[in-house]
Order: C-alpha cells, then sequence, then structure tokens
C-alpha cells in the first residue's frame, strides 16, 4: 500500500538573474474609475520569471518627462548608467500577468493623481518605452495550504487579484481589501472557496479593525498584507498578537508610506 506525500508548506525564496529590459506598450486597458491595465511586449522578455504573486519590478521611466528613456547596461560591476546620464525614474510594481509565448508582461496601475508612474499609466500610449528591471527575487508561498488571508489597500489589489486566479480549488481564501471608491471593486477569478471583505478607507487601523474580528479557519494557514506602512504594521500586530499566527506564517509588507516617495519595505 502506497500514500502520498504531504505537499510541502516550506515558503522558498528564489534568486533570479538581473536584467534590464527595454519594453514597448501594446495595449492599455481601464480596468475600473481609478485603475489602468499597460500591456508591455518586447523580445527582451525572454527568460523573464515571475515565480510569485507578490513579484515586484522596476518600472524605468524617462528621467524628464517627453525625454529620452536612457537604462543602465550591464557592465562588470552590474547595471550602470552610461557616463554622464541621469538616472531614470523607478518604481516598484507587481507583474500582473506574464504571457512567454506572447512575450507581453501585464502591470496595474493605481491612478491616485500624483506621482511620475502615475501620472505616466493615465497617459501611456501604445508605442511608449519603458525599461523593467527584475524581479530580483521571488518569495514563493506554497498553494497548498488549508487557507489563506490576503490583506491589502488599493496598491495590493493587483497582487491579490493574482493570487486568487492561481489558487486551488480545495483551499479557502479570504481577503480583506480596503478602497477609496467602492467603484473600485472588483469580481475575482478564482477556483479557491473566496470570502471577500471590503473596507472603506480612512482611519490607518481600518483594516487592522476588519482583521482582528476575522474567525480564521481550521487547519495549516498563511497570512500575507501589504499597503501603507502604518496600516500594515498594524494588522502584523493584529495576526500575530491577537490571532495568534506564528511570526513564520505571516508576511507583511509596506508599499507605500504616508510622506514618502518610492517606499518598499518588508515588515
Amino acid at each position: 500500500m502506497t500514500t502520498a506525500t504531504p505537499p510541502s508548506l516550506e515558503v522558498e525564496r528564489l534568486r533570479h538573474p538581473l536584467k534590464v529590459r527595454r519594453l514597448q506598450v501594446q495595449r492599455v486597458e481601464r480596468t475600473s474609475p481609478h485603475f489602468v491595465r499597460v500591456q508591455l511586449i518586447g523580445s527582451d522578455l525572454e527568460g523573464f520569471v515571475s515565480a510569485s504573486f507578490d513579484d515586484h519590478i522596476k518600472l524605468m521611466l524617462p528621467a524628464q518627462p517627453g525625454g529620452p528613456l536612457v537604462l543602465p547596461e550591464a557592465g562588470p560591476d552590474g547595471p550602470a548608467l552610461p557616463p554622464g546620464t541621469e538616472r531614470p525614474t523607478m518604481r516598484d510594481y507587481t507583474p500582473s500577468r506574464f504571457d512567454a509565448q506572447a512575450q507581453t508582461l501585464d502591470i496595474e496601475f493605481l491612478l491616485h493623481g500624483e506621482g511620475r508612474a502615475s501620472e505616466w499609466a493615465a497617459q501611456a500610449q501604445p508605442g511608449d518605452e519603458v525599461g523593467v528591471g527584475g524581479p530580483r527575487g521571488s518569495f514563493v508561498v506554497p498553494t497548498a495550504f488549508d487557507w489563506h488571508l490576503l490583506v491589502g489597500d488599493e496598491t495590493a489589489l493587483p497582487a491579490i487579484t493574482r493570487r486568487l486566479a492561481e489558487l486551488p480549488s480545495d483551499t479557502t481564501a479570504i481577503a480583506v481589501i480596503e478602497t477609496a471608491s467602492p467603484d473600485d471593486r472588483r469580481a475575482f477569478v478564482s477556483q479557491a472557496r473566496v470570502e471577500t471583505h471590503w473596507v472603506d478607507a480612512g482611519a490607518i487601523d481600518a483594516l487592522a479593525k476588519t482583521v482582528s474580528a476575522l474567525n480564521l479557519p481550521t487547519g495549516e494557514g498563511f497570512a500575507w498584507a501589504a499597503g501603507e506602512a502604518a496600516s500594515m504594521v498594524a494588522v502584523r500586530e493584529v495576526l500575530i498578537a491577537q490571532l495568534g499566527l506564528d511570526k513564520s506564517r505571516v508576511r507583511a509588507s509596506a508599499y507605500w508610506k504616508r510622506g514618502s516617495t518610492g517606499h518598499h519595505e518588508t515588515l
């Protein structure tokens, strides 16, 4: 008599070769009032790897709006800018979808009314050039957990959407998501059993209060959270101190911080 080997619940950290890619906009689609999906294409996507739903790439834009796009070039000590050139504007984004055969990469942007990347995405046109660097690594959380808790604000919505699309039918997902506008809330495509809690944006502890009121399922679970720095600190505290999750089963990241530009931090 043989028995099936249970799936591993060990988180895996992967490293990827660092490469800077020059790509073009192929398609722009407004997915909701404050979100736009930009599809990039190019032969430079050969060999691109995104192994985790919360990977982040460096989107590179011209240093000055309307100016030339100068990208780092491979050198003996890694990618470096040509002498005398200005550093491109760089921001972190989640790869929403990659099609290796078509050599296309989708990125979803939150249009929050300020910031170079948001302004660029709002006006992006087919043929526009951008640079993409990375991802340098992936933090791979197995899908085999009995349940997955996904918490975040609008900046985490692309990663949450991708994760729900990846989960199998024999797992449960709980999504707690904060949005400023109800019009940006969406229906998710997932094989998993999905329970969604939408939270109105406002107080820093709005997400933490909703999470604290959850009745988590039994079995082995993993909690993932991303969003504004202070909000994520509060969520992580609830997950560990109140709900009793082991730190090894919690991943919380600050995708942005009030008063800062280009902030990205794992808590």
